[in-house]
């Protein structure tokens, strides 16, 4: 008995530490948290607060706020619970409401003139909703890992354009990167070629839109 016990506090352990991870690591996070650490650890802390403060202000309203509310309509309207949006046939609507709000953060950086590497961080969240939104006709991809991968490979890209040594911040990001892999399995959300190929489209993404290699490509299409 004890040890049945055991196994059950430990399983509930583990999946209160799954959705916690979760939480904190949801793509909506990912591209907010990805200027903050650019304003906090790059040389763009240089730059004036209120500068930052109207990016980031930019950023959190079309990346976080309004998807969430967006979605959360979307779930009201139609009774849905949170977790029935992880069925494939019911996340057409919650992706393509994130990439409607994140289409109108570009418009908005775009008409603020703010620097392509900083615009491109919210190009590769658009291109990798896309793509989820495309594959999901037929399969699911890990969003939440479709995100951590693109940080990973906007950490590559940056490193090689601003000539810092990332290995630190590369091995922490990698470490986040199983751990929230494991969690998404753990939660019975998505299998592990599921995990492994939306880490795949975030880190590809992120490489061929941030990298300096290929930021001509970015400006061309864009600019």
């Amino acid at each position: 008995m004890d040890r049945e016990r055991e196994h059950i506090i430990a399983d509930k352990t583990m999946l209160q530490v799954a959705r916690a991870t979760s939480m904190v690591f949801t793509p909506f996070s990912i591209p907010f948290l990805s200027f903050l650490v650019l304003f906090l650890f790059s040389y763009l802390r240089i730059m004036p607060i209120q500068y930052k403060l109207i990016v980031l202000g930019i950023v959190y309203c079309f990346t976080i706020l309004t998807p969430t509310i967006t979605i959360f309509l979307f779930r009201k309207i139609n009774g849905f619970a949170r977790q029935e949006l992880s069925e494939r046939k019911k996340r057409y609507v919650p992706i393509l409401l994130t990439i409607i709000s994140y289409v109108f953060c570009l418009l908005m950086m775009r008409r603020l003139n703010i620097p392509w590497y900083m615009t491109g961080i919210i190009l590769v969240s658009l291109v990798v909703s896309i793509i989820c939104i495309a594959v999901n006709l037929k399969w699911k991809l890990s969003e939440h890992m479709a995100g951590i991968g693109g940080v990973i490979g906007g950490l590559v890209s940056f490193s090689a354009l601003f000539g810092y040594n990332p290995v630190g911040w590369l091995c922490l990001f990698i470490l986040i990167a199983g751990i929230l892999g494991s969690a998404r399995i753990v939660l019975g959300h998505h299998t592990l070629g599921e995990v492994l190929s939306g880490f795949a489209v975030g880190l590809i993404c992120a490489l061929l839109v941030l990298h300096p290699m290929m930021n001509l490509l970015f400006r061309v299409f864009l600019f």
